[in-house]
């Protein structure tokens, strides 16, 4: 539905998109990762019309996007990061002005327009002013707006910025029902616990930048430990860890009071063979709890600096 090709842009001497590249299939989601600066927000540009590339392609269902004028640039629609209302105007002016600029009217804009505002929830505040709304409610109006000419595409450029909780939740469920609906989402973001509830797959963007384009088991699988155990000891005193790290699958191991942790390639067969290894050498245990490295390990990983760093 979406190829990127070669995306290039530059402002002077600072080169902002660096090549970035990828597609995205009908109904999927992909995740564009990154600090921000990192050109995400950029690249969503470039993709809308909205900023002119060096040079590099958009192709959306096949078809090279050309212009401002483009046709094509109906099947997108855009969720900005900054918020595009008007306060004074009420939710369901706003999104009739929006309908306008999409030669929507009559009879078809008030049944968009309120098909819109049923996804996002807020059906029975339509003829409240805007400026009367919470950040995550406004958030779900530019939600709505983006969605009036039913598109194709939706490029969501961190919809969630300044969200409570609660609206944060209810905008994924929105984005949830539109992907089962067979939109095909992009969704840039810095936040990791919304990269791995909705994307299919992950582009990881680091100064302008595709570091590693992957699902999520598939950039897991990057690291050199995909699992750590922590296995808390009775006596964790006088353990040989230089043995223990020589078991198969065990890649790391260190002591942190009465705590062993030990980083492992593959949890079905390491975790046993630490666990018999620790009986071995009549080590007894109480308690054991294993998890996997977090989006931010492998971001670490990759640039050697954190997601949040600016």
């Amino acid at each position: 539905m979406l190829e990127v090709k070669s995306l290039r842009k530059s402002y002077g001497s600072k080169v902002a998109v660096d090549g970035v590249s990828f597609t995205v299939g009908k109904g999927e989601t992909i995740g564009l990762l990154g600090p921000n600066g990192a050109g995400k927000t950029t690249t969503v540009s470039m993709i809308a019309g909205l900023t002119r590339q060096d040079s590099g392609d958009v192709l959306i269902d096949g078809r090279r996007l050309q212009g401002d004028t483009d046709p094509v640039k109906r099947k997108i629609g855009l969720v900005p990061q900054d918020l595009a209302l008007y306060d004074e105007l009420s939710a369901g002016d706003n999104l009739q002005f929006f309908a306008a600029l999409y030669d929507i009217s009559g009879s078809k804009a008030k049944q968009v327009i309120a098909e819109a505002l049923t996804l996002v929830g807020l059906a029975d505040r339509a003829k409240d002013k805007v400026g009367t709304f919470s950040g995550g409610m406004k958030r779900r109006v530019n939600l709505a707006a983006a969605l009036l000419h039913d598109p194709d595409i939706l490029l969501l450029d961190e919809p969630t910025v300044g969200v409570d909780p609660q609206s944060r939740n209810a905008i994924f469920e929105n984005l949830e029902t539109l992907k089962a609906r067979g939109k095909t989402l992009v969704y840039t973001t810095h936040y990791m616990e919304e990269a791995e509830r909705l994307c299919d797959r992950l582009v990881v963007i680091d100064h302008g930048k595709v570091i590693a384009g992957d699902t999520l088991r598939g950039l897991y699988r990057l690291l050199p430990v995909t699992n750590i155990l922590e296995i808390e000891l009775d006596d964790a005193s006088g353990l040989d860890l230089a043995l223990l790290r020589e078991l198969p699958n065990v890649t790391s191991a260190e002591i942190s009071g009465s705590v062993l942790k030990a980083g492992v390639r593959d949890l079905s067969t390491g975790a046993p063979g630490i666990l018999q290894w620790l009986t071995a050498q009549g080590r007894t245990y109480q308690h054991v709890v294993s998890e996997r490295p977090s989006l931010e390990t492998v971001f670490l990983s990759l640039t050697g600096r954190s997601l949040r760093d600016v």
